[in-house]
């Protein structure tokens, strides 16, 4: 079996590199919300722009089966 200092050393490394990482991430999303908070002083609308963002990381193929699909519901429901 493992020698069990050198198991708690590398699962204290492991639990503290995940520490810092959610630190990271938890600054980046304050970054994330300054940006936001940026673009509607702007006059942009922040709900749409996310929309945009979420739209942009799809592949082509994906975008398009998503854009068709509303387009399809729309006319069904009398939307277009």
């Amino acid at each position: 079996m493992a020698d069990p200092t050198i198991a708690a050393d590398q699962l204290r490394s492991f639990v503290e590199r995940i520490e810092r990482l959610e630190e990271e991430k938890s600054a980046l999303s304050s970054d994330v919300r300054e940006v936001y908070a940026e673009l509607k002083a702007m006059g942009f609308d922040a709900k749409t722009v996310r929309e945009v963002v979420r739209l942009r990381k799809l592949d082509t193929n994906e975008l398009q089966e998503q854009e068709a699909l509303l387009d399809t519901y729309k006319t069904a429901l009398g939307m277009a």
